[in-house]
C-alpha cells in the first residue's frame, strides 16, 4: 500500500518513521561520543509465524558505549492474516481482520546510574476486512525511568512533553500524562516504574470526527518530542562519578522493568503473540539485572528518594 488509501497515507508513515528512526540514532551516538548503533535488517517469511506474518524491519543497536551500556531503536512495517488476542482485547469487533503494524519502538540503557533509563514508540496500526472500510489509529508516546533522580530533569521531560502537546489543545497533555502514569504502573508491586510523560493509543479522531492528518501530525510531535526530551538529561549527567552502591542499586530497580515488559507491556505481548522476531522484541531488556528478596532502601537515603519523592504520582509542570 504506498498510496493514500481510505483517508490514510501509509507510505507517508513508513516515510517518517525511517527519518525518525536514524535522527534518533544519530543523536544518541553524539551523545555517547565512542559507540555506534549496528544495523540488523530482518525479513520474516509468512511460514515462520502462526498468524500469517510477513514484513520485516531494521534493527538498531548500541553496546558498551561510553555512556549507552546497552540501547535500541527499532523500526518495523509487519503485516499479518489476523489481528492477535492482544489487539482485539478491547475492541472485539476487529477479530478476524488482517492489519498492518508500522512503528519506531526504542529503550536506552545508560551505564551511568545518574542517567535515567528513556523509552518511546510512535506506531500505525491499519486493521483491513475485505468489503469494508479499513479501521486505523496510532499510538505510542514516551517515559522516564530514573534511578537517582534530579527535580530539574524530571520537570524538563514533563515540560518537553507538555510544549509538544499544547498546540493541539490544552486537554491534550493532562489526558496522556495521567494515561502514561496508569500505564507503567506495576500491579504487583503497587509501584510505578518510573516518572512518566506521554502515552496514547486508538487516536484516529479529533473533535468526534475521523482526521488522519491531525492525528498523524501528533504522532509525528510525540516522535520528534523524545531527541529534546532526553539528549539533554544524559548531557547533563554523563560525567557524575558513581561507584558500586549506585550500579547495585541500578541493576535491581532494573528488575522492575522487566517485569513490566514481560508482564503488562502491550508491544512486547503483541510482538511475541504474532510470532514476531524474538531478538528485536526483547531487545528492550537491560543487559544486567538483578533481584534481591525483600530489600528495602534505607530511610532518608538516595535510594529511598526515589521511592518517596519521586515514583508516586504528581503534577511535574
Amino acid at each position: 500500500m504506498s498510496q493514500p488509501q481510505h483517508g490514510c497515507d501509509i507510505a507517508a508513515v513508513k516515510t517518517f518513521l525511517l527519518d525518525l528512526q536514524d535522527r534518533i540514532c544519530s543523536a544518541i551516538e553524539q551523545a555517547d561520543g565512542q559507540a555506534t548503533f549496528v544495523e540488523d535488517t530482518w525479513d520474516r517469511e509468512q511460514a515462520e509465524s502462526p498468524l500469517g506474518l510477513t514484513g520485516g524491519g531494521r534493527t538498531r543497536v548500541m553496546i558498551e558505549g561510553a555512556v549507552v551500556e546497552k540501547g535500541g531503536v527499532n523500526f518495523s512495517h509487519v503485516r499479518g492474516a489476523t489481528l492477535p488476542a492482544s489487539a482485539t482485547a478491547n475492541r472485539p469487533e476487529l477479530a478476524g481482520r488482517s492489519f498492518q503494524a508500522l512503528g519506531v519502538s526504542l529503550v536506552i540503557h545508560p551505564s551511568n546510574p545518574y542517567i535515567p533509563t528513556s523509552h518511546a514508540n510512535v506506531r500505525f496500526f491499519v486493521a483491513e476486512k475485505e468489503g469494508e472500510e479499513p479501521v486505523w489509529w496510532f499510538g505510542g508516546g514516551f517515559d522516564l525511568t530514573p534511578f537517582y533522580p534530579f527535580e530539574e530533569d524530571v520537570i524538563h521531560w514533563h515540560q518537553t512533553g507538555k510544549n509538544l502537546c499544547t498546540p493541539f489543545g490544552d486537554d491534550v497533555f493532562p489526558k496522556y500524562k495521567k494515561w502514561c502514569d496508569d500505564y507503567f504502573f506495576l500491579k504487583h508491586r503497587n509501584e510505578t516504574r518510573g516518572v512518566g510523560g506521554l502515552f496514547f493509543d486508538d487516536l484516529n479522531t479529533w473533535n468526534n470526527e475521523l482526521n488522519f492528518d491531525k492525528s498523524f501530525e501528533f504522532m509525528q510531535a510525540v516522535g520528534n518530542g523524545y531527541i529534546d526530551a532526553y539528549i539533554p538529561i544524559i548531557e547533563r549527567r554523563k560525567n557524575i562519578p558513581y561507584g558500586e552502591r549506585e550500579r547495585k542499586f541500578q541493576c535491581y530497580r532494573r528488575g522492575r522493568y522487566v517485569e513490566f515488559n514481560l508482564v503488562f507491556d502491550r508491544g512486547t505481548i503483541f510482538g511475541l503473540q504474532t510470532g514476531g522476531r524474538t531478538e528485536s522484541i526483547l531487545m528492550s531488556m537491560p543487559p544486567v539485572a538483578h533481584w534481591d528478596y525483600d530489600w528495602h532502601p534505607e530511610a532518608g537515603s538516595p535510594e529511598a528518594r526515589l521511592y518517596t519523592d519521586f515514583l508516586p504520582h504528581k503534577e511535574w509542570v
